[in-house]
């Protein structure tokens, strides 16, 4: 689906959907991770992560648009437009859209931990993924001496 295809497809849930038009631009936008889609205050633009689409297909995007315009109308509206609103919470329950999206591939990684901080009397460990000073730390159980190990790596 190209930019062109996703405004006209906005602007079509948005008539149908809300009974409003859209007036704005809707784009899809490759470096969003965390989220399904976003609207920008200054500019009353939408933007949307194309991964969405290609791993979940167009049902969630459908949510994920309609999510996007009760954030838009109610903003432009001067509504209550953000999630812990009830005015938001209403519309998007009226219209259907979806309130969480799915998770998809491109998000942030979890780093495996790679040192740990063993207490030289009590044995106590505190796993650590950057590498720390131990002569700046003393155990929070007894304050020991700290020691650095570096754990395998599997």
């Amino acid at each position: 689906m190209t930019d062109q295809q996703l405004q006209a497809l906005v602007e079509q849930v948005s008539l149908q959907s809300f009974g409003k038009p859209f007036r704005h631009k809707a784009t899809f936008n490759s470096r969003l991770r965390t989220t399904g889609g976003r609207y920008l205050l200054k500019s009353h633009n939408l933007e949307f992560n194309p991964l969405h689409l290609t791993e979940h297909g167009e049902a969630e995007l459908m949510g994920i648009i309609k999510h996007e315009l009760c954030h838009y109308h109610l903003h432009i509206e001067g509504r209550g437009y953000q999630h812990a609103d009830n005015d938001f919470k209403s519309l998007l329950a009226q219209v259907g859209g979806s309130r969480y999206c799915q998770s998809v591939g491109g998000g942030r990684q979890r780093l495996p931990y790679k040192y740990q901080l063993v207490c030289t009397d009590c044995r106590m460990t505190y796993k650590r993924k950057r590498k720390v000073d131990p002569t700046r730390y003393v155990c929070g159980k007894c304050r020991g001496k700290l020691r650095l190990e570096t754990l395998q790596q599997a």
